[in-house]
């Protein structure tokens, strides 16, 4: 399981806008040697739950055509815009809108991420892709390389909190020392709230007369249409999602991945409640040990769902209410003092009074620039021939495969070991299917 090591330095910022620009072909966009404020051309691939956001977060520009294997997942979208053109299928989608488009965004279950990122980035679009970018790890270190090709195509991943103020506040309350030297983060989720842990149901359903099942399943293996697949509760299921930790360590372990400078852990300790076959545990508890990083000591990521909570931090008054019981969030626990915020990495908060007044009265300096949101970060980038902050390559994707290599090892039920620098797990090899699925013929990347 070799994987390119992560370069920290190129984590913050991205390429100088000139040269960039200079370096984009004329066919990437449209309004090549124009004013950059020009409107980006876009594709929206999946529209109904979290897809409907992303195509009202990029609905400012102009939308050319949608895509969404069922009508009545997609019916909001269709009423908002009912002049944009509508597709099954966004293979067709983009083989017939290839010269109407400059970027592609990507909202579909889990198990067509890579399928549908991949043939954006092949031809030649920006694409942003919902989180986790894909299912599995070898579909995340594909779309890693592709998109490491393709420096002038610009990807985003939509873990939003890295685009908002509070990932940047830990970072620099971090970097000033603040907490001191930090040696744990819990990170905890009540996640999920979906059936798993369960068994393939057995019992027949219709298809819907509104969706495409064989579209539905994409690259994946046939199976039966059954309502506790589509069209919410696909993320329980081996073949179709990642699971509690999947569908949110994306976004509660960004700030600590990114702030403490993080690559692959030496070691990955996975607990688990009974394992099924099909679908995953009803909760885990996952320890990821990474080693020291330059002055940084040895810090250990405890990772909880399934409404498994962390102790409340010693000198917690009983009087107080624990803000993040209900969904989940991060815990952050230095030699100095600790830090407590939310999901996204928001409202964060200093845990020593005195300091946290100090820091409101006094705000430490800001060393990273602000932006207007995932999507506008994305956009601009975009025009601007810029890096967004969430991309696949450098970010993004390094952030995915850690993630999944903790599905991985729940899965297998065993401790790995791993070289922290290359990801090669050094004492078993995982079987080939847990790592790189087979695709279904008419699929591939």
């Amino acid at each position: 399981m070799a994987g390119s090591p992560l370069d920290r330095r190129t984590f913050v910022g991205g390429i100088a806008a000139a040269g960039a620009a200079a370096a984009i072909p004329r066919p990437l966009f449209a309004w090549a040697g124009e004013q950059p404020s020009q409107k980006l051309r876009i594709a929206c691939i999946g529209g109904g739950g979290m897809g409907f956001s992303d195509v009202r977060g990029v609905a400012g520009e102009q939308l050319v055509a949608f895509a969404d294997v069922d009508d009545r997942s997609y019916e909001r979208a269709y009423r908002a815009y009912p002049s944009v053109k509508r597709y099954r299928d966004f293979r067709e989608m983009l083989e017939k809108e290839r010269n109407n488009i400059d970027a592609v965004t990507v909202s579909t279950p889990d198990h067509t991420h890579a399928v549908a990122a991949m043939m954006a980035l092949k031809m030649g679009k920006h694409v942003y892709c919902q989180k986790p970018l894909a299912r599995t790890i070898g579909e995340v270190r594909a779309l890693k390389a592709e998109a490491a090709k393709r420096p002038t195509q610009v990807t985003q991943m939509g873990n939003q909190g890295h685009a908002l103020e509070g990932i940047r506040l830990i970072r620099e309350w971090v970097e000033a020392g603040l907490i001191g030297s930090v040696r744990r983060v819990e990170c905890w989720t009540n996640r999920p709230i979906w059936p798993q842990a369960v068994n393939r149901p057995t019992d027949a359903h219709n298809v819907p007369e509104t969706m495409d099942w064989n579209l539905w399943l994409g690259p994946s293996a046939n199976c039966p249409y059954h309502p506790r697949y589509a069209p919410f509760n696909w993320r329980g299921w081996l073949d179709f999602g990642t699971g509690a930790m999947g569908d949110m360590a994306c976004h509660i372990l960004d700030a600590p991945y990114w702030t403490l400078g993080l690559k692959y852990p030496s070691r990955i300790i996975p607990e688990s409640t009974t394992l099924f076959s099909e679908s995953f545990p009803a909760a885990e508890r996952i320890a990821y040990e990474f080693p020291a990083r330059g002055d940084q000591p040895p810090v250990t990521i405890t990772w909880r769902d399934g409404s498994i909570f962390p102790p409340k931090p010693e000198g917690w008054p009983e009087s107080e209410e624990w803000p993040h019981d209900r969904e989940g969030g991060q815990l952050w626990i230095g030699d100095k003092g600790m830090i407590l915020a939310g999901i996204y990495a928001e409202n964060p908060r200093l845990l020593d009074k005195t300091v946290m007044a100090q820091v409101t009265a006094t705000p430490v300096p800001q060393k990273y620039p602000r932006t207007g949101g995932v999507y506008q970060e994305w956009i601009t980038a975009c025009k601007n021939g810029t890096r967004a902050g969430s991309d696949f390559a450098s970010y993004a994707g390094p952030m995915t495969e850690m993630i999944l290599i903790g599905c991985l090892a729940v899965r297998m039920g065993r401790t790995l070991e791993m070289d922290p620098e290359t990801g090669v797990i050094k004492n078993v090899t995982p079987p080939s299917e847990l790592v790189m699925p087979g695709y279904r013929a008419g699929w591939s990347l």
